[in-house]
């Protein structure tokens, strides 16, 4: 039985007072001395499988990424969540998303592509709820969404759900021993062909559905990603904000929603030869290839692995500025951002002869940019 199912009835993720201190900034080398107060990580901890390392460095004023590692005796669940317009959306899934696949899997007794989509749909109806609640006394909120990339593994199997343009990787062993990297979800971003494509289908008679600007394809102009969490006005004319915000105006009133919160989802049976998964925000996408960043995590030890590629973005990013790395984390939130993006790493390791296995292994819930890890909301699970 699944372990977060089989905690109903059995002892499973149940309440557990346990906390360990994560590090503010674990140094790889002399030239990383100086500590970046911008950056959280965890080097490596143990998960049902193996084992994980987890990074993030803030780039915006306020950090619009979001997330956790929830960890179970026999199954682990990864979520990455980058937020825009605010944090208000990707704090919203933290809160709520995995509370809801838990929720939902009870009922059904396994895991499922079904069951992702639903604990996804319960989420946006969620926040949607807070925004019609909400938008009176704060109405950009209405503005506010997030992308939303989950994996879950559970009985040999990987389960991934996409919503936006963050990314999970895997690297495999493949022939003579080299390692592949293999893009495990789609992305939904205006800036693919075949994402345009889609939203013309969808809404054949709106000319402005994708508008190229500034060099950027946007859908209306206005946005990137095609689906999200929140994005309210973009969804439902109830939610259109008036011209004071004068970046959300429309060309048109809104008819049929642009945006949607409809997951990809991708399952995927683990084989022998898969090592690990690299689950990560677009903000390290954007400076690295799905191979580059397969063949760093596979050529380095698994300690402070998140953190290592975190280093090597920022490097790049701060190369095309001609800025070195030690000049860049000097830089401060807001404006760094000029340089890379908030940036989420998980990597998950995977031991296949763990695999089938109950391990010894702390149940723990792990928020990035948090320093403590720790209980969650497993309240709601009885022995």
């Amino acid at each position: 039985m699944f372990s977060w199912l089989a905690s109903i009835a059995c002892r499973c993720w149940k309440p557990v007072r346990r906390y360990a201190r994560m590090n503010k900034d674990d140094n790889l080398d002399d030239s990383s001395s100086m500590e970046d107060p911008l950056v959280w990580c965890t080097s490596l901890q143990k998960h049902a499988f193996g084992e994980f390392s987890f990074a993030v460095v803030q780039a915006n004023k306020v950090l619009e990424d979001q997330s956790q590692v929830e960890i179970g005796r026999d199954a682990t669940f990864v979520g990455v969540y980058d937020g825009h317009g605010g944090p208000d959306a990707a704090r919203f899934i933290s809160d709520h998303l995995f509370l809801h696949l838990m929720k939902h899997a009870r009922e059904k007794g396994t895991i499922s592509e079904d069951i992702l989509r639903s604990a996804f749909s319960a989420t946006e109806d969620g926040f949607l709820t807070l925004v019609r609640r909400t938008c009176g006394i704060k109405p950009i909120i209405a503005a506010i969404g997030s992308c939303c990339l989950v994996g879950v593994i559970w009985r040999g199997t990987l389960y991934v759900a996409n919503l936006g343009d963050s990314r999970a990787v895997i690297g495999s062993l493949g022939r003579s021993n080299k390692i592949v990297s293999e893009q495990l979800n789609k992305e939904h971003n205006a800036s693919m062909e075949e994402v345009r494509q889609e939203l013309r289908t969808l809404h054949p008679n709106d000319s402005h559905i994708v508008v190229m600007k500034q060099g950027v394809w946007r859908i209306k102009g206005i946005i990137q990603v095609s689906r999200s969490i929140g994005d309210a006005y973009l969804k439902r004319p109830e939610f259109s904000l008036d011209p004071s915000f004068p970046r959300f105006q429309l060309p048109e009133p809104l008819g049929p929603p642009v945006l949607s919160a409809e997951p990809s989802v991708y399952t995927r049976v683990l084989r022998p030869e898969d090592r690990f998964i690299i689950f990560a925000s677009d903000g390290l996408w954007e400076h690295m290839t799905n191979q580059e960043a397969v063949k760093i995590v596979h050529n380095n030890p698994r300690q402070g692995i998140a953190k290592r590629l975190l280093k090597v973005c920022m490097t790049e990013a701060g190369r095309k500025s001609n800025m070195k790395y030690d000049e860049l984390k000097k830089a401060e939130s807001g404006f760094r951002r000029q340089y890379h993006d908030d940036i989420t790493i998980v990597v998950i390791f995977i031991d296949h002869d763990l695999l089938g296995k109950t391990q010894p292994v702390p149940e723990l819930s792990v928020r990035g940019f948090i320093d403590t890890v720790g209980p969650s909301s497993f309240s709601i699970f009885k022995d």
